[in-house]
């Protein structure tokens, strides 16, 4: 193959990170440009690389247009894995929107001005929260399910907007990959009340920092080898580890919590600190096709990698080693107390304030989080199958006929899968099988006209951008009502009598920066 160049964000991100060491060891193949803030910090830790032949560093951020120019011109690709995320997305929310999303803005408009702008091909990592809360029973979960982004995540709605940005850009060649939860040595440095914004009757297909790192490579190499094409350029596709890494909440605590001796939650914890819904988590009915593109899965089982882990994880309760795990543990609950109780973040400061709107989104009424069992003999944990094919009696209707090929599909089946989500398509006329050009459409609910490609509708489960994308508020209860497509993934934890709606709250201007003036 001729050499590329590939032009990476967020490269010193946990996955970045792990996609420029899988890239370095393909000298003769690939030459790496990689986006950098520029710090101390930084350049310390990329001082290694930038001797290397076959990288450099371009100094910048993605605010930056003219950084991002640099890093795209002379690309051959561009993979987008940078931006602001949870925990600090959940402090910064206003921050968060005006980075991710003009991140993508940036990027797409110096990918366009480029005079070979057809030849460059872009990946976007989005991200397993755009889909949001899917418990038992609508856990299984693959492209084209509605979006759904839990309430009062504002990182997901950056990231929904990033992506609808990209695919609608004009770009030719773009892929769409919703990264999951990322597993690396040092997760548990994350003390933070999010690690309680989880059910532990949830689900997550976990993706590895190293399997990661060797997605974004070989992105690469197999497109250079001529074996992606029209059926995985376009697309979207969920990134996990696999059948393995399909684990519920409750065991990966227990595999987390092994890694520093400790049996499993039940010494750390009480089972009524942790949330019962709005929170995002699924197993991938559709996960496996991306491994079937790229191989990038190492396909350790997940009980050896967490022993892998434990020789890397980093004490971070900072209590001696040598100590009896049952005192280490009867150390740490206050602590991890402390951090459920935090200020309008815990789940216990909710709790202990009657936050009537918090309580609502996260479990439904104070009674109802008063009902959670506080001993764990008293908690019932559910288990789950985790082979691919358990997940065929789960997967929603998508509104339209799945077993016609994408070449075949025509203005009838968008009327179809309109009408499904509760509006119209204005369109009369379309190419048959054409995913790309936009289509008029008309929401049901706030009646706002809008345009969209049918890749962006049916392979990726958008809709309208005026309400399924929260702007001002979520009120999913009423969209609930009319859309039949998104009241598949609302009411399985929600009654038709709830009438709630969730607005944007002062706490969100904590870092300084308007909504109005956020783009969308």
């Amino acid at each position: 193959m001729a050499k590329k160049t590939v032009f990476l964000t967020g490269g010193t991100g946990n996955m970045g990170w792990a996609a420029v060491q899988e890239m370095i060891k393909h000298p003769n193949e690939i030459n790496i440009k990689m986006l950098a803030r520029k710090s101390p910090k930084n350049e310390e830790k990329l001082k290694g690389i930038m001797a290397k032949p076959n990288v450099q560093v371009v100094w910048g951020d993605l605010g930056d247009y003219d950084s991002i120019l640099e890093g795209v011109t002379g690309s051959d690709y561009v993979l987008h894995i940078g931006g602001m995320v949870s925990p600090t997305a959940d402090w910064k929310p206003y921050r968060t929107q005006k980075t991710n999303i003009g991140a993508a803005q940036n990027i797409c408009k110096a990918v366009l001005a480029q005079p070979n702008a057809d030849d460059i091909k872009v990946c976007y990592i989005g991200t397993v929260a755009e889909t949001g809360d899917r418990n038992y029973p609508i856990h299984w979960g693959r492209c084209g399910d509605p979006i759904k982004i839990s309430i009062y995540d504002h990182y997901a709605i950056s990231k929904t907007v990033a992506e609808r940005t990209f695919v609608e850009s004009g770009i030719k060649n773009w892929v769409v990959m919703r990264q999951s939860g990322i597993l690396y040595p040092n997760i548990l440095k994350n003390m933070d009340p999010i690690m309680f914004h989880v059910p532990i009757n949830g689900v997550l297909e976990w993706c590895t920092v190293e399997d990661s790192g060797r997605l974004m490579c070989n992105l690469v190499l197999e497109d250079e080898k001529g074996t992606l094409g029209a059926d995985f350029w376009n697309h979207f596709f969920n990134i996990g580890s696999g059948e393995q890494y399909r684990i519920s909440n409750y065991e990966f605590e227990c595999l987390l919590l092994g890694t520093l001796g400790l049996a499993g939650p039940e010494k750390l914890f009480d089972p009524n600190w942790f949330i019962t819904k709005n929170f995002h988590g699924q197993f991938y009915a559709d996960g496996d096709k991306l491994e079937e593109f790229l191989h990038f899965r190492e396909n350790l089982p997940v009980k050896d990698y967490f022993n892998r882990l434990a020789d890397q994880v980093e004490f971070y309760f900072k209590i001696p080693r040598y100590l009896p795990k049952n005192l280490v543990a009867a150390c740490a609950k206050p602590f991890m107390k402390k951090i459920a109780s935090t200020k309008d973040f815990g789940t216990l400061d909710w709790v202990a304030t009657r936050n009537p709107e918090r309580l609502s989104a996260y479990y439904g009424t104070y009674e109802d989080w008063a009902k959670i069992p506080a001993k764990w003999e008293d908690f019932e944990i559910k288990k789950f199958a985790k082979k691919t094919s358990d997940a065929d009696e789960f997967k929603l209707d998508h509104g339209y006929d799945e077993t016609k090929p994408e070449s075949e599909l025509d203005i009838e089946d968008m009327k179809q899968a309109a009408k499904f989500r509760g509006g119209e398509c204005l369109s009369e006329t379309m190419t048959k099988g054409d995913m790309a050009t936009k289509l008029k459409w008309k929401c049901g609910y706030c009646g706002a006209e809008f345009e969209a490609s049918p890749a962006l509708i049916l392979l990726g489960g958008h809709w309208c951008p005026e309400c399924y994308i929260p702007q001002k508020q979520w009120d999913y209860d009423n969209i609930a009502r009319t859309n039949p497509f998104f009241a598949q993934v609302w009411y399985p934890n929600h009654t038709k009598e709830e009438t709630n709606v969730y607005k944007f709250d002062d706490l969100f201007q904590i870092d300084g920066v308007k909504w109005d003036d956020i783009k969308h």
